[in-house]
């Protein structure tokens, strides 16, 4: 047996054992399957380990739970049949989780991620608002504090009314509606510290409520009343909630918010954008 082994040795034998299966052995239908339970942040961190886990992270499979049950349909709106056909389903979430502007500008939508679904921004520009061309009423002021980088300053109106409509395919859920408000003005002083000017010209909100009310297509309706308050910050005034049950017809939306007690003014309020969010997670 020694004389065997010895043998074994002199000759510059090797024995050559199996060497033990790593992850790039793993079958790339079973890497995208595990990585399609993951959030997109884990799944792009993953996809560094090694080029089958790249190649299993841009797997159709992977992106499709990601993506809305009616992506095809918004991507049709978008951007057009032509990328629906052309794009995968990592391309696809990729475009819409950034900004997206149509309807002029005015409007925006994007894969909220933080909430899981889909939101909306409606620039003042894409609502009708009472006497906003008259500049005895309404100055129109750049701010990198809006995303639209414009916002609407009221001075002094007797009659307000703010009044929107959105026609939008959104994914089936449920989902809040809220005005951007501000009152007073704000600008940058010295040192970029934010300032407040025009703080005596905040009037009349807290003589009256204002109204705000929401109606869809769906049969969803609400009435809500507050007085503003907040001065100094910009403040999400919730309209109401509205539930999507088909998400391959479109949902009309109509919101206002309105003070039309003619016997005071009111002022000093800046009007930002109107923003619809999945209400699973509420704005404070």
């Amino acid at each position: 047996m020694g004389a065997g082994f010895s043998g074994l040795v002199n000759n510059n034998s090797v024995i050559e054992y199996p060497s033990r299966p790593g992850l790039g052995d793993l079958p790339e239908s079973c890497i995208a399957l595990v990585l399609s339970r993951l959030d997109p942040s884990e799944i792009c961190k993953l996809a560094c380990v090694n080029n089958t886990f790249r190649e299993a992270s841009l797997s159709d499979v992977v992106w499709e739970s990601k993506l809305p049950e009616n992506h095809h349909i918004l991507v049709k709106k978008l951007f057009g049949v032509a990328c629906l056909k052309s794009l995968s389903k990592k391309e696809i979430f990729d475009r819409l989780s950034h900004p997206i502007r149509f309807a002029a500008d005015a409007k925006e939508v994007w894969l909220d991620k933080s909430r899981g679904g889909v939101s909306v921004a409606i620039s003042w520009k894409g609502l009708k608002i009472t006497g906003i061309d008259d500049r005895r009423y309404w100055t129109h002021i750049s701010s990198h504090e809006s995303r639209f980088q414009t916002i609407a300053y009221l001075q002094q109106i007797w009659w307000l009314e703010i009044e929107g409509k959105l026609e939008f395919e959104f994914p089936v859920g449920t989902y809040s509606v809220f005005f951007r408000l501000h009152l007073g003005r704000a600008s940058k002083g010295l040192g970029g510290r934010r300032i407040i000017c025009d703080a005596e010209k905040i009037h009349g909100w807290d003589i009256k409520p204002v109204k705000f009310q929401l109606e869809s297509s769906n049969g969803h309706h609400a009435i809500s009343q507050c007085f503003l308050d907040g001065q100094g910050k910009w403040v999400h005034h919730h309209v109401g909630d509205f539930v999507v049950e088909n998400s391959s017809i479109p949902t009309v939306l109509k919101f206002s918010m309105a003070q039309i007690d003619c016997t005071h003014t009111k002022g000093g309020l800046c009007l930002d954008s109107v923003f619809i969010f999945p209400s699973r997670q509420s704005r404070n």
